[in-house]
C-alpha cells in the first residue's frame, strides 16, 4: 500500500516518547499533522506535536481523509476511536513504567496539579498496563489497524538505527533514516530508570 493511503498514527501512554516519534517521522519525510496551538515548553522542550481534533475523535471526524499520507499523534486512550473505511498503521510507543509514571509526575508537579491523595505508583501502574494490553488488542481486533510496537528505552540505550529501519519498513520505505537518528535527543531522556 503507497503510504498517500493510509495515515501513519503515534500513540502510547503519555509521556511514552510518542512526541519524540512524531519528529522522528518528520525528518524522515512524513508531515505531521499538527495545529501548534500547544506549544514547546519544560516537559516537551521540542514541541508537542498535538492536533486539538483528534481529542473528538467520537464526534470529529472530518479531518481524516486529509491526513492520509502524513503522522498524526493520538494518546493510546483514543486511538482504538479511529473509524473503520480508512487504513492506519500505528506506531505504538512502549517505555519502561516506572519512566512514565515519574515523568508525568514531574510533569504534574510543573503544573500544580499533583494530588495528596491520588493513586499510588503501583496502583497507576497496573491501571496502565491493563489499559495498553486492552488497547494493544483492539488495535489487533480492528480491520482498519496495522501496528507495531516501539521500544522507547532501546531507541534511547543505542538501538535506534534497528528500530527506524523497522519503522520505514512498516510504513512503506524510503524515509530520510539518517535525518530520523539524528533527531533522537538523548539529552531529553531525563526520567531513567536504573
Amino acid at each position: 500500500m503507497n503510504r498517500d493511503e493510509f495515515i501513519s498514527v503515534v500513540s502510547g501512554l503519555p509521556r511514552s516518547g510518542t512526541s519524540m516519534m512524531m519528529r522522528m517521522l518528520d525528518a524522515g519525510g512524513i508531515p505531521p499533522v499538527s495545529d501548534g496551538i500547544r506549544s514547546a515548553d519544560d516537559d516537551n522542550p521540542k514541541g508537542y506535536y498535538e492536533f486539538e481534533r483528534v481529542k473528538k475523535i467520537k464526534e470529529d471526524t472530518d479531518w481524516i481523509p486529509s491526513a492520509k499520507g502524513k503522522a498524526v499523534k493520538m494518546i493510546s486512550k483514543l486511538v482504538v476511536e479511529l473509524p473503520e473505511g480508512h487504513a492506519y498503521r500505528v506506531i505504538f510507543m512502549c517505555r519502561r513504567m516506572e519512566e512514565i509514571l515519574a515523568s508525568q509526575k514531574q510533569m504534574m508537579e510543573r503544573r500544580g496539579t499533583v494530588r495528596d491523595d491520588g493513586p499510588s505508583d503501583a496502583v497507576m501502574a497496573q491501571f496502565f498496563r491493563k489499559h495498553v494490553a486492552d488497547t494493544l488488542e483492539r488495535l489487533r481486533s480492528g480491520p482498519q489497524f496495522e501496528f507495531i510496537e516501539v521500544d522507547y528505552n532501546a531507541i534511547m540505550s543505542g538501538a535506534a538505527e534497528a528500530a527506524i529501519a523497522r519503522i520505514d519498513e512498516f510504513l512503506g520505505g524510503d524515509l530520510d533514516r539518517a535525518a530520523m537518528q539524528a533527531v533522537v535527543d538523548k539529552n531529553l531522556y531525563r526520567q531513567r530508570a536504573e
